[in-house]
């Protein structure tokens, strides 16, 4: 299709969704629809009906009309027998879905009216729906912002999953300590999600394999063992305009059989269920902690579980439409989304070779065109490792496949640098030790066609860094393509004030080509302009102080600067650097209470990883922290300390839009990309981060006097590190930092009876390894947040630079990210329904 009717259908999308999508309906039908379902669904009658049967009955009415699209989206793409992209993620973080989906099919008001008939508030219904409890970090979001972008610019597409029963944790602080706690999202159901059970697949492990000889030589057999089912849950993902409606299809893991009536009727009541227990517990939890055997066990039953069930619904799929081998890599395009599901390119070489009877060559000819690669982190104990001994008690026949394949890679490697071991033993997908291990980063980008970056600095360091020698075998293999965010979500759907201000100012249709926000460029410096942007942005905030006042019984100054640092807490992501400023302004205020200056609210949120000590500790730390900076009576309103438990989208999308300051403050070198950064900009925080990641290309989108940036580059960081870095030195030097860190160490952040946070992350910095470089960017960001607070005083320049930021972000949509995927990676064209 041409870039011009394509352009078309875009600009008619905007201009009248409900046309496009077909949505068109009355409000007394939706109403009407609504009451059918609550009585016929859910057996209750309005009078006696709960707010959570209301958001399921507005739910249903919804979905009548998106499965009318999506079932003419299907058939569309099955007529047409078009190439597919399936993309393989461990994570969905989708949030809640009822805002969007109305949004996106053009019914948002028509539903808000029809529920004021019936007497019913819109804003209190949403918050019946629960986050899905489906993913848990940036991973995650990127994925459902893909999926979105899919659907939006009319790809075939499936998103492959997990359907966990529960989420990764619900997180309580007590005792300001992080507290986890069972994520039961399903507890009440979900009416988005669709039972596909007559899709169901049967999935093999353990078992042992046997050696078949024949008149073409021996063939391996892969027998006994355990079979599990895996039970397909499907959820409609809707793109703007309605126009297609793509799925994501969830995998639940149920035992072959659930339940022994011979055991049962022998008296043997536990027995008689303990398989169903067991194959249960693979999509029970999100991300089990692998900090022991049975937790890794579990891990890498979960991974392959889902994409053996995936590849081989893939292949039904395929050859429903009367396709065959020959063709597969033509209709099907496998990314995978990290490491965690890089299994899948041995499976499908499996079933090529077991059970398609294809010779190991033409079979890998398949794999190699069919699978695409994304990385996601530069660290190197991020790249998944198995070891060979639960690989071969799980998978024993995958094992024996990953030798072949790494048997016959080598043979390459060994040609192109005859003699050289080290480049060998770099790029095997073995690693040699006491214990041998799999590689799964090696194995990945050996199997796949393209290995791709998520930000152009990101990249590159995979390229010079972490991949280095397969760059140098396969260099065109390598590529770059810079994430992004949706802005139907994270501007349509989180701040609709300020998508009705852009709206009024410039037309709508920024909702599906961002690059228009460049038309408020003009209007940084339009006084008119400015005070509407700043009385959205207050009115956020407002909205965010109720929600702490409720949620966290502290009250705020909603005109102080709202600093925000919400992400995963990890070293990397130095939430601890964030804590030496606040106890560096601490003492500030305290020593010069006289000096004019801001009011800041520092606001945090994430969730550390169960088995992640550090990551807890610096929670632990935050919260002893505020609570003595939000008791002291000497400073007031001028400082506080927050941090909001159980993080997640709808959080988000109360935060984002109501922050001033977005922290991006990484090591550099060491955050592939991050999207935080780009939602914070997009709704009108300035930035203050190093040059790591995405900041480097928002940091040439916005300019250099739009964005704090400070701190050491990876470069230079790296000529610290082999000169022999020493934190001390710079604690010695800085006397700032000196007294700060000695107050650290100080009784002041006691906690009665109990462990001290705040000194054991003193001592692991001074005395333990500064690993993350705290003390070497100490001084830069400092100076940084120094001017951080002079900008803000002038409301003028703060705000005019705000609405720049945001006229300058429209590379970071997702519907770019996403076209440059389908362009240069999966050769995929846009499908519309006739």
């Amino acid at each position: 299709m041409n870039t011009e009717k394509l352009n078309e259908i875009r600009t008619a999308k905007c201009a009248n969704p409900l046309a496009a999508g077909r949505m068109s309906w009355q409000v007394d039908q939706m109403r009407d629809r609504i009451v059918k379902h609550l009585e016929r669904m859910l057996a209750r009658e309005p009078s006696s009906a709960e707010p959570r049967d209301w958001w399921q009955a507005d739910v249903y009415a919804l979905r009548d009309k998106i499965l009318e699209r999506y079932i003419a989206t299907q058939k569309t793409h099955h007529e047409s027998d078009c190439r597919r992209i399936y993309y393989f993620s461990m994570e969905y973080l989708m949030g809640r879905l009822l805002r969007d989906n109305l949004n996106n099919c053009g019914l948002f008001d028509l539903n808000k009216e029809a529920l004021q008939q019936l007497q019913i508030r819109f804003d209190q219904l949403e918050q019946q729906e629960e986050d899905m409890g489906l993913g848990n970090g940036g991973l995650g979001r990127l994925a459902a912002c893909f999926m979105d972008s899919l659907a939006t610019l009319n790809y075939p597409a499936v998103g492959y999953g997990m359907h966990y029963e529960f989420g990764m944790f619900r997180q309580e602080i007590r005792d300001g300590q992080q507290v986890e706690l069972a994520d039961n999202w399903l507890s009440y159901g979900n009416p988005w999600q669709i039972l596909r059970a007559e899709n169901v697949q049967s999935v093999r492990i353990y078992g042992h394999v046997e050696t078949q000889c024949g008149a073409g030589g021996g063939r391996s057999r892969w027998v006994g063992g355990e079979v599990l089912r895996g039970v397909p849950w499907d959820i409609p993902v809707v793109g703007y305009g309605a126009e297609t409606v793509n799925f994501l299809r969830l995998w639940e893991a149920r035992a072959s059989c659930d339940f022994d009536l011979e055991d049962f009727n022998r008296g043997n009541f536990l027995e008689a269920v303990q398989e169903k227990a067991r194959s249960e517990n693979i999509s029970k939890v999100l991300y089990p902690n692998d900090s022991s055997d049975a937790g890794k066990n579990l891990r890498l039953i979960q991974q392959y579980f889902f994409v053996s069930c995936s590849i081989r619904d893939i292949i039904r799929r395929h050859f429903v439409g009367g396709n065959s081998w020959a063709n597969f890599a033509d209709r099907v395009c496998i990314q995978l989304n990290d490491t965690h599901p890089t299994i899948g390119i041995v499976e499908l070489q499996r079933i090529l070779v077991d059970e398609a009877n294809l010779s190991w060559d033409e079979a890998w000819g398949i794999v190699t065109k069919t699978f695409a690669y994304t990385n996601h982190t530069l660290l190197p104990e991020a790249l998944e490792k198995w070891s060979v001994p639960l690989l071969q008690r799980v998978l024993p026949r995958h094992l024996e496949i990953i030798y072949g394949i790494n048997c016959r890679f080598l043979d390459k490697v060994a040609k192109k640098w005859p003699g050289d071991g080290a480049k060998l033993s770099e790029m095997s997908i073995i690693e040699e030790g006491p214990v041998r291990y799999v590689r799964m980063g090696n194995l990945a980008v050996i199997g796949s066609f393209s290995v791709n970056g998520v930000a152009a600095m990101h990249s590159e360091l995979v390229k010079s860094m972490l991949f280095p020698n397969f760059h140098a075998l396969t260099p065109k293999k390598f590529n770059n393509k810079t994430n992004g965010v949706t802005p139907r979500r994270w501007i349509n759907s989180a701040n609709p004030r300020l998508a009705e201000l852009f709206n009024r100012t410039i037309g709508p249709e920024w909702i599906t080509d961002l690059g228009k926000l460049r038309n408020l460029e003009p209007l940084a410096n339009d006084l008119e302009f400015r005070d509407a942007f700043a009385r959205v942005k207050l009115q956020n905030k407002m909205d965010l102080a109720n929600f702490i006042r409720e949620k966290c019984g502290i009250s705020v100054n909603p005109r102080a600067m709202f600093d925000v640092q919400i992400k995963r807490i990890h070293e990397y992501k130095r939430q601890h650097l964030k804590l030496l400023h606040i106890l560096s302004s601490y003492r500030r205020l305290l020593e010069h209470p006289e000096k004019d200056g801001e009011s800041r609210l520092f606001l945090f949120g994430g969730k550390a990883a169960p088995g992640y000590a550090m990551a807890k500790h610096i929670i632990h730390a935050i919260n002893v922290v505020a609570e003595k900076v939000n008791n002291d009576a000497r400073i007031g309103d001028r400082m506080k300390v927050v941090f909001v438990p159980n993080y997640d989208v709808s959080s988000a999308m109360g935060i984002i839009p109501a922050a001033d300051l977005s922290e991006q403050i990484s090591t550099a070198g060491t955050e592939a990309s991050g999207t935080g950064n780009m939602k914070l900009a997009l709704n009108g925080a300035l930035t203050v981060g190093t040059l790591d990641g995405a900041n480097v290309e928002i940091l040439e989108e916005v300019g250099p006097d739009n964005i704090f940036i400070f701190g050491h580059t990876a470069e230079q960081l790296a000529q610290l590190q082999q000169n022999g870095y020493r934190a001390r030195d710079f604690y010695e030097k800085d006397g700032e930092l000196r007294e700060v860190i000695d107050w650290m160490f100080s009784d002041t952040f006691d906690v009665p009876g109990s462990f001290n946070p705040v000194r054991c992350i003193a001592e692991n910095l001074l005395n333990g390894s500064d690993r993350f470089f705290l003390f070497a960017d100490y001084r830069p960001y400092i100076t940084a947040q120094d001017l951080v607070s002079e900008y803000f005083l002038n409301a003028e320049l703060w705000y005019s630079m705000a609405i720049l930021n945001v006229a300058r972000m429209g590379k970071f949509s997702s519907d770019r990210t996403i076209t440059e995927y389908a362009k240069s990676i999966w050769k995929l064209e846009p499908v519309l329904h006739p």
